[in-house]
């Protein structure tokens, strides 16, 4: 029970706004994740980053992640 009264509502959570700079270091991260896993080789690091960054954005911003418009 005390539990519940601990977390924290989600609407709270969602009027939080997206800064840039979040949007970067979550990119990052996902970015390196596919470095760690040989997913990403340094010739294709620039185009994964870019799409990893515009995917991530468009996400954060409640936008429709739509590869084909990407």
């Amino acid at each position: 029970m005390s539990q519940d009264a601990k977390k924290e509502p989600v609407s709270s959570t969602s009027n939080k706004s997206i800064t840039d700079e979040l949007i970067m270091k979550i990119t990052k991260e996902v970015v390196i994740k596919f470095i760690e896993v040989g997913r990403l080789s340094p010739p294709k690091f620039a185009e994964t980053f870019q799409d990893v960054h515009r995917t991530v954005s468009d996400a954060a911003r409640g936008g429709a992640v739509d590869k084909e418009n990407a």
